[in-house]
């Protein structure tokens, strides 16, 4: 079992290679800081983040699945005019906070895996930027002390005042003012035509048949989402987004069955999911989801496609979330259903395909919920299962 660490208590280290960690339950990232005597870094080189993996001794490398980096730090390497190493993390959504979080827990180990010392860093609050801990020099040792100091001033102040430095981004371009807004009107309810593919605004409504009114009965529901790339002052990244999309079954009112990643078929095999994406990277649909109509269940009503943050990222860090609907017998687009912009949800109800009249129809929704799983997230659809 790892030595328990508390705010401010130091530990000493007997190896001379040692793997920084975090456990968390929030996206962030981990970045290092090799500061002199004076509480500076010497050069830009002794700022290891994700843009500049590498160090004098230190290394940024791959974490546990849905976890942030490692520092890896050979102590040996580290420059001897280096006083200490310090381990920094920096929420990827710089307008959240650690408060509205479990305590992130940062881990020393050892290269076999071996943990030697945890520290669960309680007591955060408004903070998005905390120094988790720092390795440093003691009488021709190096000891590890916990340290948990959140930092107010923004990541560019906390390495700015390390002596790293810093460009200036160009200013942005002032946005024009909004022209107001016209008064909403009810969408019109459409056809499908496989030579015509259609654009679906919110609320729209189809009637799935073919050409010639013959009713679909295999279709696909593609839904694809992409990270915002963010632009700031150490260049441009990505963050993985871990979206789900799901199928919840509804007869009437009642949740009948959910097909998600953890549950791939329904139980009478008319829905099958294609399988988890992990990052939302690459063109084209993230998720498939496939449809036999003809064999859903007769007590089903309704058929609500829902995407959701496992991580709790809100949809401000998607960009073109979008459903489309395909007949799967020809492979041919019918519908696409885009949302532009994020919104401060951690689920979006994308859209719903019902019975009505002895037949199906479809309905973009895009309408946002707070859930992370698809089972929270069917809590709150009543208000979606009307016609």
């Amino acid at each position: 079992m790892p030595e328990q660490l508390t705010k401010g208590q130091n530990a000493t280290l007997t190896v001379d290679d040692v793997v920084v960690s975090l456990a968390l339950t929030a996206a962030a990232d981990l970045s290092a800081l090799l500061v002199t005597a004076q509480g500076k870094v010497r050069s830009d080189q002794d700022f290891v983040f994700f843009n500049q993996p590498t160090g004098p001794g230190v290394r940024l490398q791959a974490g546990a699945p849905g976890q942030s980096a490692e520092l890896a730090v050979s102590l040996g390497a580290v420059p001897a005019d280096v006083e200490q190493v310090r381990a920094v993390i920096t929420l990827d959504d710089a307008t959240s906070s650690f408060g509205r979080f479990a305590a992130p827990t940062a881990r020393v180990a050892d290269t076999a895996g071996n943990m030697l010392y945890e520290y669960r860093i309680d007591g955060l609050d408004s903070e998005s930027i905390v120094i988790a801990l720092e390795l440093y020099r003691r009488q021709g040792g190096w000891k590890v002390r916990a340290v948990g100091q959140g930092y107010a001033g923004g990541f560019a102040a906390l390495v700015t005042d390390h002596g790293v430095s810093v460009d200036d981004e160009p200013a942005p371009t002032p946005a024009a003012p909004p022209a107001p807004p016209a008064p909403p009107a009810a969408p019109a309810e459409i056809s499908l035509t496989k030579s015509r593919p259609v654009s679906l605004t919110k609320g729209q409504k189809v009637n799935l048949k073919k050409d010639g009114g013959v009713a679909l009965t295999q279709i696909r529901m593609g839904l694809g989402w992409d990270p915002v790339v963010t632009r700031g002052r150490f260049g441009a990244r990505q963050a993985n987004i871990d979206l789900d999309a799901s199928a919840l079954l509804f007869a009437g009112t009642e949740l009948a069955e959910i097909v998600y990643f953890g549950k791939l078929k329904s139980t009478d095999n008319s829905i099958v999911h294609s399988g988890d994406n992990l990052t939302g990277d690459g063109d084209g649909d993230d998720e498939v989801i496939a449809v036999d109509l003809s064999a859903v269940s007769a007590r089903v009503t309704t058929i609500v496609f829902v995407v959701t943050s496992f991580r709790g990222q809100t949809f401000e860090q998607v960009d073109n979330a979008f459903c489309r609907l395909v007949d799967a017998t020809i492979a041919a687009e019918l519908a696409r259903f885009t949302l532009k912009g994020g919104m401060p949800f951690t689920a979006m109800v994308m859209a719903k395909v019902y019975r009505q009249a002895g037949g199906w129809k479809l309905q973009a929704v895009g309408e946002g919920v707070d859930a992370k799983t698809p089972q929270k997230a069917a809590k709150q659809l009543h208000p979606f299962l009307g016609d």
